[in-house]
């Protein structure tokens, strides 16, 4: 199974009810083509709320604990509905990898 789906599976499971969207952003990376090493991961979901930042991706990470032994990057987006709302369904764009970008 891919790891995205991979993912995709596991935090829907342990977020219910929640928005997930897992982006496989390997392709803008100097990886090989079909590589399922970098991600970005939004999980939206009130169990969020009143958590700071840290516990939130505390709890993603554990829950995805396996799968960070072989991926090398996960940006997080962890938000509540009301903070998701706020900004519009809109997250940040991630960072370039310091390991050696595309020029697109």
């Amino acid at each position: 199974m891919k790891i995205q789906k991979i993912i995709e599976d596991k935090l829907n499971a342990a977020f219910t009810p929640g928005i997930i969207e897992v982006e496989n952003e390997s392709h803008t990376h100097n990886v090989p083509p079909g590589s399922e090493s970098h991600f970005k991961v939004s999980v939206i979901s009130d169990e969020f709320k009143d958590l700071m930042l840290i516990k939130r991706h505390r709890m993603v990470n554990k829950v995805l604990q396996q799968e960070l032994k072989i991926i090398h990057a996960l940006a997080l987006h962890t938000m509540t509905f009301d903070e998701w709302f706020a900004r519009a369904g809109k997250v940040s764009d991630s960072p370039e990898c310091h390991g050696g970008g595309k020029n697109h």
